[in-house]
């Protein structure tokens, strides 16, 4: 990809929230992760506010906000769970951007309430698991881990935080 002339830039940055991700980085919806990578590497090359240092300040600043909408629809597409979802979005008609601070606050509940647990009863239980834990109580936390584990078998930290109590504390 050549250079934009000034002109282009500007017309660019007035579509640019136009754009979905694929127009953006100028590739089909049906792109492979490898072509996606060679096609991003080869667009940002061209449009990373680096590679045109002797464009005046405000071209530069309309090269970097290009540059960073850029990469934020590559880390979308180039993640098959994002981009799932993005292409779920764009079919309902649900917007041409994700929000990848939106995008990782909800990932973050998520996990904090994989953490807590995800049932009723294991949230109860590692409460009452913390409560022992609290007070050294070790092995009645030992036991409300494990009830918490048989509402919530395969809860990867309710299974570490059980292995880790089961470890013999270094005195």
């Amino acid at each position: 990809m050549s250079k934009l002339s000034p002109l282009e830039i500007d017309a660019l940055s007035k579509i640019i929230d136009e754009l979905n991700y694929y127009e953006l980085l100028q590739v089909a919806p049906t792109i492979s992760s490898r072509n996606l990578k060679l096609a991003y590497y080869e667009i940002s090359r061209t449009h990373h506010p680096d590679a045109n240092s002797t464009l005046d300040d405000g071209a530069k600043e309309t090269y970097h906000r290009i540059s960073k909408v850029m990469t934020e629809a590559y880390c979308v597409l180039r993640d098959p769970r994002k981009r799932k979802s993005y292409d779920e979005q764009l079919a309902s008609d649900g917007g041409l951007r994700i929000q990848l601070a939106a995008a990782r606050a909800a990932h973050a509940k998520k996990d904090s309430e994989k953490r807590m647990g995800t049932t009723p009863q294991g949230k109860q239980f590692l409460l009452k698991a913390e409560q022992d834990m609290r007070r050294d109580n070790t092995p009645g936390a030992i036991q409300n881990v494990q009830m918490a584990l048989t509402f919530e078998p395969n809860n990867a930290q309710f299974k570490e935080l059980l292995e880790t109590l089961r470890k013999p504390k270094s005195k």
